[in-house]
């Protein structure tokens, strides 16, 4: 007599076996992970359709989903959680040091680090320090992102002791191929840092000799008052028009989208505030009108009171004519319903905000382009960012008696910035009359 018992163990069998092949490793999607040690990996699954990670680390596999089906994007996360294990093993282990009673000093061994369990401990440092307000959480991502571009690559598989003049040299070499000596220089702050916790904990005696890094700066070049009265007027004569290369318009993250082809009205507003506002670009994307207020005394203009960048959170004040800008930018997104108070300034339609800098950005160059104003006369590639250079260099060009302080404070930067940066570009000639002026005696 046939068993029905039988059968479904059999089937229960099978089962599982089905079950354990869903989250085996699918071979041909195994990768391991550039400058990292072949121990972590990343890989896909036939029960997900996502990227998963793999490390074997302190004698234990480690898994993580990625939660991505992009490879790049796994990619990146499966380096954060190779820094984020690193930095906790290495933690666990100063807190509850295993050391024989029975040795002495001599005999004793030092753990060995490889230069990317060094970074996580050094990035693990950092993040407490974003906790504590110590340092901004968007430069922990740009010190991460340095990492993982170029330097962990190069040398996370190895011994600290390993890293020497010499490579540094080359390693300079290699990076003045590809960016300005500002980026090269920041690089070498993040190495220096990682080889000066290395010699606090110990790994090595002392950090080596660095190259030097001669850092030349080329202030982002500012428009003439004739040029920005021109980047207005085709702003304005531009609005509604589609934009000529509609095909692939697309940078690192974002491609532009069908319904944004077309130009808008919000350009000329955003050229018109930036300089009499002074606000970064990124201030855009982040400025709603809960942070606008209108004052009106002697003096008529626009407190705004934006989220803190760079350690700067006071207020900014702006010119009377940002006043009469925003009030128009109002009025006419009051009409369409998006002029509440945690609705956005500029572009509020779109809610990702980091795809509305990208379009803000894209139809500002479509501008520049088309009055040949993408360069500056010193060769300076111009931005967004050059229309707050030409806010603060208006006002030392034209701003009666006004003081470096005064202007460094309500620009958030400091008067050191201001001396390198923007009044460089500043000749004497400029200001010929103040130059030639007399006091006047009482």
């Amino acid at each position: 007599m046939f068993d029905i018992s039988t059968l479904h163990a059999a089937n229960d069998h099978q089962f599982k076996s089905n079950q354990r092949d869903r989250t085996v490793p699918i071979p041909s999607t195994i990768t391991p992970i550039p400058g990292y040690p072949t121990k972590l990996v990343v890989y896909k699954i036939a029960a997900s359709k996502y990227w998963h990670i793999r490390c074997w680390m302190s004698g234990k596999t480690h898994k993580r989903s990625s939660k991505s089906q992009s490879l790049r994007v796994a990619i990146i996360a499966a380096k954060r959680f190779y820094e984020e294990l690193s930095a906790k093993i290495h933690l666990t282990q100063n807190r509850l040091p295993i050391v024989s009673l029975l040795d002495d000093e001599e005999t004793r061994t030092k753990p060995s680090h490889t230069f990317s369990a060094l970074a996580a401990q050094v990035m693990a440092n950092e993040k407490s320090r974003v906790a504590r307000g110590e340092f901004s959480h968007r430069s922990v991502q740009v010190m991460q992102n340095r990492l993982d571009t170029y330097i962990l690559p190069r040398w996370g598989k190895l011994d600290p002791k390993d890293i020497t003049y010499e490579r540094l040299c080359e390693f300079s070499q290699f990076l003045s191929n590809k960016l300005g000596s500002i980026s090269v220089s920041q690089y070498f702050v993040i190495i220096r840092k990682i080889l000066t916790h290395a010699q606090k904990i110990g790994t090595i005696d002392a950090p080596p000799a660095f190259p030097k890094v001669k850092v030349v700066t080329t202030p982002r070049g500012a428009f003439t008052p004739s040029e920005y009265w021109k980047l207005l007027r085709t702003a304005r004569q531009l609005r509604g028009q589609q934009h000529p290369a509609t095909v692939g318009i697309q940078k690192k993250h974002f491609k532009l989208r069908a319904p944004d082809y077309f130009m808008r009205e919000d350009v000329a507003w955003i050229i018109g505030f930036m300089v009499n506002s002074f606000i970064r670009p990124s201030d855009l994307k982040t400025l709603k009108h809960k942070h606008v207020e209108v004052v009106r005394n002697s003096n008529t203009y626009l407190r705004l009171s934006l989220p803190e960048t760079k350690k700067h959170n006071k207020p900014i004040v702006t010119l009377q004519p940002a006043v009469r800008i925003y009030e128009h930018l109002k009025n006419i997104h009051s009409q369409q319903g998006e002029a509440g108070p945690d609705d956005y300034l500029f572009f509020p339609q779109l809610r990702d905000r980091n795809y509305a800098q990208f379009v803000m950005s894209y139809f500002f160059k479509w501008v520049m382009d088309i009055n040949d104003l993408r360069i500056g006369p010193h060769g300076q590639n111009r931005t967004l960012y050059s229309l707050r250079h030409s806010a603060i260099t208006f006002r030392l060009l034209y701003g009666q008696g006004i003081d470096l302080l005064t202007l460094a404070r309500n620009s958030r930067t400091s008067i050191e910035v201001i001396n390198n940066h923007y009044a460089s570009t500043v000749s004497s000639e400029q200001n010929i009359a103040l130059l030639q002026s007399r006091r006047i005696k009482h």
